[in-house]
């Protein structure tokens, strides 16, 4: 009996070994916690308000024409998740879908914003991304009720 559990231990290893992530995943990547105040003051002072506006948050307008203006925070139907916003600050080109207006996306394919990683500091990352994170407001879908339809 020991020897059968010691060959399925063993083939529990092997199969968990082998569902292993990728190199290129991102499980268990997280960058330190940072702080909304400064991400606000990093968000001004990059002035990402040229192209973005939140939902609900009064920021300067600057007298830079934006080729496109793209709402952040607000309601959504699902989380915003922490990798999602670094991502998309680092690699704003990553996801970007058919159904996109074709005014909202340059020439070649890519967005608008400018990459930004020779010159945003990893704590201006993570500040940014902490204060972005608290502008989101989810909602949870309504649950409607069943119509009942009786058959003759």
């Amino acid at each position: 009996m020991r020897a059968l559990c010691q060959i399925l231990m063993i083939l529990l290893g092997g199969i968990l070994v082998g569902c292993g992530t990728a190199p290129e995943s991102a499980r268990g990547f997280r960058l330190p916690d940072g702080d909304p105040d400064r991400g606000r003051q990093a968000f001004l002072a990059m002035q990402c308000n040229a192209c973005h506006r939140i939902e609900g948050v009064e920021l300067p307008v600057l007298d830079i024409a934006a080729p496109v203006t793209v709402v952040l925070g607000g309601p959504v139907s699902r989380v915003k998740s922490y990798g999602e916003l670094v991502t998309s600050i680092i690699n704003p080109s990553h996801k970007l879908i058919n159904t996109y207006p074709a005014d909202d996306v340059s020439v070649d394919g890519e967005t608008f914003m400018p990459t930004v990683n020779q010159f945003m500091t990893v704590d201006q990352l993570i500040d940014i991304v902490a204060f972005l994170q608290i502008q989101y407001d989810v909602i949870v879908p309504g649950v409607y009720p069943y119509s009942v339809y009786s058959y003759q």
